[in-house]
């Protein structure tokens, strides 16, 4: 048996010898940092935020012995990975969780290749450390060759105990709302507006806004948050090398609890050719949204005299992270300005607002205005979205599903609790699937929030108009008033997880066990 402890998050190059089984050592511990100037209890894997790369061959048969070094329960789940649910890592569904003091021995048969990642799944630990990165490395050739990889993995960083962050969200749901509009940005709209009847659309806007209580700044409950990369503030900018000519593959996790980033190296094209570990069509962008708990791969072709900024900034526009990718470690590329903030669009949400209307002068009003981001895209920017998704190779083959389900996503951002078909997760019965059958869950999002939906131990096959090649992914995003389709092929009998992955939205009710019956 062969024990390899992987400590770097950066591999530089590509390693094609076999490894048909191995033993990987893990600690949790309590651990002393400081990411913005003051000193913050954090949690540690092998003393590392994030944990170390853990780096499988696929078909391997791997063992990990997890050792809880605190004096409260920990976890480790092995997020988007194909595995027997015994060995999932969710205490009170697979197993009873990692004991203070204790060693929980994780074992399994990798099935699958790509770009995953690990965290804790007990209680808020996650937000404090308690993540790190996966390579599988594909039994066979990879679709598109490149010549050297780098992880980028994304993280929001506070030095709050998270019990006290959702406390805070609890007493008062806007506790963290530092880009609430005022009423000098009103009376600059209604400045801005041509004509009467524009100046009376913004103020009934405001007026509807009101109502319900929101605004449109709502895209993020928590702010105030330092993000890292691959461990590192923004003014640390990590350096990332290569050699003339050679084609570099990106790996971006999102690892963050509450933040959502759009990703862009200024000056360079990405294709992208991976999705939550799965192979896809590739595609060039210019753009890359990144939601909770996602991983997207990359292919570029820098040119040897640029200095590049990865640059990744936070869908509220509260912060950025960056990287330099450069032939010369000394280089540090020109971190760009944050675009113009993202906001909610009323028109969008209305649309799961079902007892309040737009007059038709409104949504008319609403339809014409742009942003930048949709002026960059009038102009040929390429955003990347899910319907530019599609797998590499045949995942159904005109399968029909047995039955479909309706899952609502609900909750109440003043009480701050979030839930499904409007009960949370301690006043619901689990879901029922059987061994062997197809079923097509349908997502309607009834919340002004972006809800990152994670089904554990199976794929969802996001129905985007791909026919049998629908793209699978472990993770699917369901925007404000939306409603998603999706297919799961159940083929994998035991208990599973199934939610938001909103760290705070999962913790307060929008979460569902899903039992599969059968043999």
């Amino acid at each position: 048996m062969k024990t390899q402890i992987l400590a770097f998050l950066v591999i530089s190059t590509i390693s094609s010898s076999p490894v048909l089984a191995a033993t990987y050592n893990l600690s949790i511990d309590d651990k002393v940092v400081n990411f913005t100037g003051t000193s913050a209890q954090g949690m540690a894997v092998n003393d590392q935020i994030p944990g170390p790369l853990l780096r499988f061959k696929e078909g391997e048969k791997v063992t990990i012995n997890v050792t809880n070094n605190m004096d409260i329960d920990s976890s480790i789940h092995w997020h988007g990975l194909i595995l027997p649910y015994k060995m999932d890592g969710v205490p009170g569904i697979s197993y009873d969780g990692i004991k203070p003091g204790e060693t929980f021995t994780y074992q399994f048969t990798v099935q699958q290749n790509g770009t995953y990642w690990y965290h804790s799944h007990s209680d808020l630990q996650e937000q404090s450390g308690v993540y790190g990165p996966i390579i599988i490395e594909p039994k066979d050739q990879y679709p598109q060759k490149f010549d050297r990889e780098y992880i980028v993995m994304l993280s929001d960083w506070t030095d709050e105990d998270p019990v006290k962050v959702l406390k805070h969200l609890k007493s008062e749901s806007d506790y963290y709302k530092k880009n609430k509009r005022t009423v000098f940005d009103i009376l600059s709209e209604i400045g801005q507006a041509d004509g009467l009847d524009a100046k009376k659309t913004v103020i009934k806007k405001r007026a509807t806004w009101a109502k319900m209580r929101m605004d449109p700044s709502d895209v993020s409950d928590v702010s105030g948050y330092r993000f890292l990369l691959n461990g590192k503030i923004a003014s640390q900018q990590p350096r990332f090398t290569f050699k003339k000519g050679e084609r570099v593959r990106l790996r971006f996790i999102n690892a963050a609890t509450s933040t959502y980033f759009d990703i862009k190296i200024p000056g360079l094209k990405m294709q992208l050719v991976q999705s939550d570990g799965q192979n896809i069509e590739p595609v060039e962008i210019d753009e890359l949204p990144i939601a909770i708990a996602e991983t997207y791969d990359v292919i570029i072709e820098p040119q040897a005299d640029v200095a590049y900024s990865i640059f990744a900034q936070a869908k509220d526009r509260s912060g950025y992270v960056s990287a330099t990718l450069s032939t010369d470690a000394n280089l540090q590329a020109k971190v760009p300005s944050l675009s113009s903030r993202t906001e909610l669009k009323l028109v969008e949400v209305m649309g799961s607002m079902s007892s309040m209307k737009m007059d038709s002068a409104e949504s008319q009003h609403q339809g014409h205005q742009m942003d930048s981001r949709e002026q960059m895209k009038s102009e040929g920017w390429k955003i990347f979205s899910y319907a530019d998704l599609k797998s590499l190779k045949q995942t159904s083959d005109n399968a029909t599903p047995d039955r479909e389900i309706l899952l609502r996503l609900t909750g109440n951002m003043e009480r701050y609790f979030w839930s499904i078909n409007d009960k949370k997760y301690s006043m619901a019965e689990p879901i029922k699937f059987k061994f062997g059958e197809r079923v097509r869950v349908i997502f309607k999002n009834e919340t002004m929030m972006d809800h990152p939906m994670h089904l554990h131990g199976m794929w969802q096959e996001l129905d985007n108009g791909t026919g049998n090649f629908k793209p699978k992914k472990h993770t699917i995003n369901i925007k404000p008033g939306e409603t998603v389709v999706v297919e799961v092929p159940v083929d994998a009998v035991g208990e599973w997880a199934f939610h938001c992955h909103i760290l705070y939205h999962a913790d307060t009710g929008m979460f569902r066990k899903v039992v599969v019956e059968g043999e």
